[in-house]
Order: C-alpha cells, then structure tokens, then sequence
C-alpha cells in the first residue's frame, strides 16, 4: 500500500486538525510514493525501537511522540532520524491530535477508569473549520477529477469517505485570442454538459487537493469556488472529563487503571480512601489541564506526570491525583490504533513494538 494511501487512514484515526499549534504532527519523514506493507506502533522511537523496526521487516513507525519535535539545523550520521532515512523508515507522529481524537488516548483512560459518559475537559474552539470545494467538470470527466479529489484527500466526513454531491447544468465559456479550450474553439460561445461538483476539504488538505483538482480538470481554466464553512460551537477537546452514577471508591479505580494500563505500581497525592462521582483525566503531561479539573471540581485527577508543586496544589484543594508516569497512560492506546489500522488498511500488516517502554521504572 503507499504512503500517501495510508496518510488518510491515519487521518481519520486522529484528525491532525485537532493538534495543539505547538505540535509537530503528521509525516515526518518518508516518500509518499513509497509501499508500505508493515506498520509498526510504538510511544516513543528510540534506537532500540528502530532496530526493532527493521528486524521485524517495517518500513513505517507509527511513533505517538514525534520523533522531531523542534526545529533542527542538520540531520547527521548517528541521529535517529538520519538512521531512519538510511534504513528507508517512514516516520509519522499524531501525538496531540491522539489525545483528542475520539477513542484516542484520552478516552482510553477514560474507558479504563470505567467512566461511561465524558466530554472533553477543555474544548478546541474552531477547529472543525472546513471549505466546500464548488468545481464545474464536463460530464465524462467527472469521475477522474472526483477521484483525485478524494485521493489529495478531499471528502472526508466523520468516518465517511469520498462524499460529494453532483447536478448536471449547462456550462458556457467563450475563448479569448491566445486560448486553446479542450471543447470547441477559440471566439466561440460554447455550452456544454457540465457536472456541479461539491465537496468538503479540511484546512490542512486545502493546498493539496486544489494541485491534485488542476492537475485532473481537463479545461485550461478551470472555474472553482472554495467557501470557508463557518465553525459550530467546537464538540470536540483535549482531556475528558464526566461523572459516575453512583460513587466508586479510588482504592478500586487505582485496581482498574493497573490492569488496563499493564503497570505494577501508581503514584497517588491526596486523600486515597475516598469515593468520588466526577474524575478527570489527562493522559501524559497534566499540568496544563490542572487547573480546568479544579474548575471543574473534578475529585480525581488522572495524568502521566504531574509537577511536585502542583501534586500539592490538587491534595490542598481537596482533589485525589493518580499518576501512572507519562508514557506509561497513552501506551495502552497503541493497541486500540493498532485494531483500527487491522480494518482500515486490511494489506498492511501491523504490529505493537515489544521495545517500547517509560524510561523510569519503579524499583
């Protein structure tokens, strides 16, 4: 399977809109036009992860951090990334776009914790922003421009993919001196068979799909109006937050998120004998979603890592924090990705990496 077929599979898995603007998410490294026939999964790519890759014969890691992360200068013999491009390692990290994807890593904690109903904790204000794609094709061409369309990435609602809306009308165009029209000719008024044809393309895939609808539109000029959609009020957010029906002890939520997330052993600030109705969650770094658990009155908190100072904070006002180190809440997650990917993409093979764990251990 190519790249640039599987680029949309992992889009709707985690839509990158959804990334915080600090993020670097998406493809790293690799050729969209290269085949892809092994993916494997993993938090982080480390060396021993990359040596893995290649022993297990994968040509894509599917790394939830992104490898690069900040700008760099140079890419030399011994980096990771130079290893990886030697070795023809596709490289693509969705990172924050996970986390609030629904069913990503967020939510894993959440179905872990056994919570039922959640929202998000902190919701991203605009960030389904979208354009409808309006392009006018003659009848016969209609199909290969759509199909074009659709493979830059265009037409993608939800979990739905390839979706238009088409109506016959009649087009007229008359070319001026020094035109070459592909239907009749030059100073004459033509009216022709043409195809309204209407799609959605989201922001990111904007620049690409208008190259890959020029590059298919057999007219010289091709005539289209891209429409900025207008935002409803955002559904989507990082972190989750929701409540219990009836109180459940923290002693037996700390059992639960041991099984689910695989660990021996949870770091807990605050009052570990109570029972609590609403619970937060935050997988990886929690700090930045603290102080909406607060507001919230979320009585537990569940993250990778939390600062000593704001451990404190939390235990002060009254809430229960549990900390199950940073990687060590997301990895679960992997395999969550990894069933997605078995049925989207069914002549990829795909595994989890065996090489892939917190670098702190509880001694």
């Amino acid at each position: 399977m190519r790249l640039a077929d599987l680029l949309p599979v992992f889009e709707r898995i985690a839509p990158l809109r959804y990334a915080e603007s600090w993020d670097n998410v998406g493809l790293i490294a690799g050729d969209p036009e290269s085949a892809i026939d092994h993916i494997l999964l993993t938090i982080d790519c480390t060396r021993s992860v990359l040596n893995e890759a290649a022993s297990v014969g994968a040509n894509l890691i599917f790394a939830y951090h992104p490898p690069l992360f900040e700008g760099i200068k140079n890419v030399r013999a011994g980096s990771l990334v130079y290893q990886a491009i030697r070795q023809n390692m596709a490289l693509y990290s969705p990172h924050t776009a996970l986390d609030v994807a629904e069913g990503g890593t967020n939510d894993l904690l959440a179905d872990v914790a056994g919570l039922g109903a959640r929202r998000p904790l902190k919701r991203i204000d605009g960030k389904d922003s979208a354009f409808k794609l309006v392009t006018f094709v003659p009848e016969s061409n209609v199909e290969n421009v759509a199909k074009a369309v659709f493979e830059a990435g265009g037409g993608n609602i939800g979990n739905y993919t390839e979706c238009s809306f088409q109506q016959v009308g009649t087009g007229t165009f008359r070319g001026g001196e020094g035109s070459n029209p592909v239907i009749g000719a030059p100073g004459q008024l033509e009216k022709v068979n043409e195809v309204r044809f209407e799609t959605l393309v989201l922001h990111e895939r904007k620049d690409a799909v208008i190259k890959a609808l020029l590059a298919a539109h057999p007219y010289e000029e091709p005539a289209f109006d891209l429409l900025r959609l207008v935002p409803l009020a955002s559904h989507v957010g990082i972190g989750r937050v929701g409540e219990y029906a009836k109180p459940v002890a923290i002693t037996n939520i700390i059992e639960r998120l041991k099984k689910g997330l695989s660990v021996s052993a949870l770091l807990v600030a605050g009052d570990i004998e109570n029972s609590v109705t609403r619970i937060a969650m935050c997988a990886g770094a929690g700090r930045g979603l603290l102080n909406d658990a607060l507001a919230q009155k979320a009585q537990l908190f569940i993250t990778g890592e939390l600062p000593h100072h704001d451990a404190l904070r939390a235990a002060a006002a009254g809430m229960t924090v549990i900390c199950a180190l940073h990687s060590n809440s997301e990895r679960a997650t992997l395999q969550r990705v990894a069933e997605k990917l078995k049925t989207m993409a069914p002549n990829v093979r795909v595994s989890v990496s065996t090489e892939d764990r917190d670098p702190y251990q509880v001694v």
